[in-house]
Parts: structure tokens; sequence; C-alpha cells
């Protein structure tokens, strides 16, 4: 099931004594208005938001924890009731059965009994500003302020309720003798999908809090967690989901966890304190790099271990989504995600990449990112989930933490511009700004990728819209016409799912022989993960036995 709605049903079951405003008396309750500078820019005392020409919200705000809030909540309210909406309408998609969504509600009212004990107050205060701005059309699913709190929980739930999820994100980092200037690089896909919609309007948030240190991230509308972001000391953070035991109860959503650990961590050492302190409730590798440490590490956290990784020897750190710390080390789901997901495959595909570039840059940094073949350089097809570039990211980001610069990449995925920003720059501009010009320092940005011009995308766009079009034949048995059929797979020959989707259609048809040659030649390709492949054999098997 969607991320999305996995979200929304948890919000949508709070129990009464969640609904509990959190003590903001210590703070400042009233800001000014904003004032709407066009229709891409507003200015809110020395805090901003504006969207640049490559189409990317940034973001400015300051002060104690409920400030944050309503100052982030009234500057980007168009942007934050948009994403609410984009959730609400992937109910009925998704869930059409409303004696369904009761029965989740009712079992994710008793799931997140517990989420509002493990968060901070200080972060309750600022998820509490933001619901503030809130859509009110939308206070019949829940109260705003729980509804907010439980968004924060979707990473979690969604990976803990689906497991693999919809989650494969890819990370590296490269220092001293395996970069080209020495200094650390690190770099990670955010393949994070909740369609399209979800990702048009990313927010790259520079927040100045009254305490910890200042951070950027990359966000969306009504988030305060942080999934990849860099603080004024040269820490970063970025998350990758591992295999997860099914929780019985939520705990601290992982986003609040590296929103802390960014918020008052400046070393590897730190950040392992903060992590340490926080029961999570999904399995996660945190990605911590450090411009004082001059390297990179593992935090691997779950419900029921901890463990720390760090190379030996080696000045390259990789990280897909298994975990690589003696902790885990006779993990059985661990060892299942190695050997049944795409999760090694590209761990495999980013050393290999590694050891053709020894000396890396942020574009090279840039151009593995966007890498979209397989081992040995192997056509694999475009989307598929064992390449590095699955053509499906939420966001691409490098960061070079020593000199605080990163690199985020624009829509679409991560195929776009990477936007370069200098944190030194933006924190001592940030109060002079006007509302008319960009904080994104132009002469470092990294140019689109040229896959964009090619003929390959174009038809990689027309395989997507086709794949929903027969998806939708197959769920509901519809007609597709054969011709229609093999343009789909001429869009995008390489990837099995083109010819298993064909075998599925033909099959639920009864057009056996169809059937069979699309899987045979689905059984070709690089499948994604051995669930799949076995389902290919599957058919197979089945088909065989009919026809012979």
């Amino acid at each position: 099931m969607s991320l999305l709605v996995m979200a929304l049903l948890c919000s949508c079951g709070v129990s009464k004594s969640l609904r509990d405003i959190p003590d903001t008396s210590d703070y400042g309750s009233q800001i000014e208005p904003r004032t709407k500078v066009s229709d891409s820019s507003y200015i809110l005392g020395n805090n901003f938001l504006i969207q640049n020409k490559e189409g990317l919200w940034e973001l400015y705000v300051n002060g104690d924890p409920y400030e944050l809030g309503l100052k982030t909540g009234s500057l980007t309210r168009e942007l934050f009731q948009r994403q609410e909406h984009i959730f609400v309408d992937k109910i009925d998609d998704l869930v059409p059965s409303k004696a369904k969504q009761k029965l989740l509600r009712k079992f994710l009212a008793w799931f997140n009994r517990k989420m509002y004990l493990n968060i901070d107050e200080q972060y309750k205060a600022e998820i509490y500003g933001i619901s503030r701005y809130a859509s009110a059309d939308l206070d019949f699913i829940a109260a705003p302020y729980p509804r907010v709190l439980y968004f924060h929980g979707a990473h979690d739930i969604g990976h803990a309720l689906q497991d693999l999820a919809l989650v494969g994100c890819s990370s590296f980092a490269a220092w001293g003798d395996h970069s080209e200037n020495g200094k650390l690089i690190i770099a990670r896909n955010f393949d994070f999908y909740a369609g399209d919609e979800f990702a048009k309007h990313k927010i790259i948030a520079f927040v100045a809090p009254d305490k910890g240190h200042k951070f950027m991230s990359v966000t969306w509308g009504g988030m305060i967690g942080v999934v990849s972001g860099m603080n004024d000391q040269g820490l970063t953070v970025t998350i990758n989901a591992g295999k997860s035991k099914f929780p019985l109860v939520a705990k601290t959503p992982i986003s609040l966890v590296t929103r802390e650990i960014l918020q008052y961590a400046s070393t590897i050492d730190e950040a392992i304190a903060i992590a340490k302190k926080r029961e999570v409730f999904v399995s996660e590798s945190i990605f911590v790099g450090s411009a004082k440490d001059k390297k990179a590490a593992l935090i691997e956290v779950s419900p029921e271990n901890f463990g720390v990784y760090e190379v030996e020897n080696t000045n390259q750190l990789v990280c897909s989504n298994h975990f690589q710390s003696a902790a885990y080390a006779d993990d059985t789901r661990n060892q299942k995600q190695i050997m049944e997901s795409h999760s090694k495959y590209r761990f495999d595909r980013m050393a290999e990449l590694l050891d053709e570039n020894p000396k890396i840059t942020p574009k090279i940094a840039v151009n593995i990112l966007r890498d979209k073949k397989g081992l040995d350089e192997k056509p694999i097809g475009y989307g598929n989930e064992k390449a590095l570039n699955q053509l499906l990211a939420h966001h691409g980001i490098v960061f070079q933490p020593e000199d605080l610069l990163v690199w985020v990449s624009s829509n679409p995925y991560q195929l776009g511009e990477f936007v370069a920003y200098d944190l030194k720059e933006v924190f001592q501009k940030a109060n002079r700004f006007t509302g008319t010009e960009t904080i994104s320092n132009t002469e470092l940005s990294i140019a689109e990728d040229p896959f964009l011009k090619t003929i390959s995308y174009q038809n990689y766009e027309q395989y997507r819209a086709l794949r929903e079009k027969i998806m939708t034949a197959i769920a509901q048995e519809g007609h597709i016409e054969q011709q229609l059929l093999s343009e789909f797979v001429a869009l995008n020959p390489d990837f099995w799912e083109s010819h298993y989707l064909v075998g599925r259609y033909n099959y639920m048809k009864g057009y056996d022989t169809l059937a069979y040659r699309a899987f045979l030649e689905a059984e070709k390709k690089e499948i994604t993960t051995v669930p799949d492949r076995d389902r290919v054999e599957s058919y197979l098997k089945k088909l065989r036995r009919r026809l012979w």
C-alpha cells in the first residue's frame, strides 16, 4: 500500500489522548503576516520563501521552535496544503473500500498510541506551529495538530507495513586519496517514490533555530523532519531503509531522530550519542558525514539492535539498503535482504563506479547518482530498481562538508540541474534578502543530464504513462490492443517488467502462447528481486502445463 495512504490513515485514527496541544507558553506566540512579493516569492520579517528558476522552493526561517513552525506554516501554506490534499486524493484510488479504510484507521490509532511520548517537546511545538496553517477542509479526517504529527511517521509506517516499501536509496562517500582534493564528498539518491505530484514542489529549507546549529535540508510542505541535510558545522545526515521486524507500537519517527542529530551534533560521536538515546520503530541506516572527523560512518538503528559501521584502510563508504556492522552479522532479516532484494546489486554497482573513478569530484558524484546501467555497463532497462538511477527519485544530493557546499537536484527525478548552495553565504545574506534574488550559487551548479534531451527519455515517459494504462487493464480485466502492447515493449525493451506486464495481460485474457513468449523474454532480463523472478517462473510453469 502507498506510503502516502499509510500516512493519511494513521492521521485518521488519532485517539483522544493525543489531541492535547503542546505547551508553547515559553515561546513567542505572535508572528507578523507574510508579504507576497510575487506568486513565487514571500517575505515574513527577515524570513522568506522563493522559487528559483529551476523550480526549487528556497525557504529561510529562524526563531524558537514554535516560531519556526508558525513561520514555516505561514510562508509555505500553499505548498503544505497541496501536499495534504495529495495525501487525501490517494485514498479512493488505492484503498477504495470504506470498510478497509475504517479497519486500517482503527489499527493505526492503536499502533500510534505512544508515538507522542517519543517525540521531543520542541519538535511537537514546531509541528503544532505548522499545523496552524493546515487545510481546514480536511478537519473531518482529524484535527490539524495530530494529523500533521503523524504525517511525520509516513516513512516509518509505510516501511513497517510494506517492509521493502517504495524506498531503495543509494549513498556513498569518498575522502582522502579517493577524492580529487582530499576533501570529504557524500552523495545520495532519495528513492522515496510517492507519486509524481509529491515530488513536484521540493523545498530546500535553511533553518536557524534559537538553540543548536543552523542547517539545511531537502523537504516538502508540512515536514520538519530530515531525510537529507547538512548543518553549519559540516555534519551531514541521510537515511537508507533497512529490513525491519514488524513493530508493535510507533515510537520516534526516524526523520525526527536525524533532525535532532543535524541540529545538535557536530561530530560522528555526537551523532551516535543522540541516535542511541532515541527509540525507533523501523530499521534504518543513518549515513553521517563529518567535516571535523573528515570521514563518514553508518549508524544502523532498529527497534532491537544498534550498530556503527566505519571502514578501515580505505577512504570510501558505500550504503544501499542492508546493514554492514558486526551488530547485524547474524541478523536473518538482514541476510534475506542481501540475498533477495536489489540492495546488494546497487551496492556492487556503486563500488564498481567508484573503482572506475578513483578521484571523486562533485560532478563525478552526480554522474554516479544518474547512472542508469547495471553491473559491467549492462543495459537493464529504464526504471529498474537495480539501477542507481531508478528514474523515480524524489531528489539526489551531493555534499562537500568541509566547504559547507551542497548540490540539490531539480526535476525531473535527479536529472535536472544540481543547484549549488554555500551554507556560509546563505546564512550570511539571509537577513538581507529582498525577495527578488535566489540564494543559490549559480557558478557552482551542475548542468542537467543530457539524457533529458534524448529519444530514450521521451520513450521512458511514454512507457510510464502506458504502464499505468496496462496495469489498470490487468486489475480491471479491461482490453488493450496487441499493437499497443508491442509498442509498450519497444519503448523500454531491456526492462524485464515490460515483458512481464505484457505476459500478465495475455495470461489474464487466456492468450497462453503470447503470455508464454512474454514471460520467456522477461526471464532473460535482469529481474529486480528474487521474489520477482519467482513470480515469472511460476507463470512459466503454469503455462507449460497448459500448453503441453
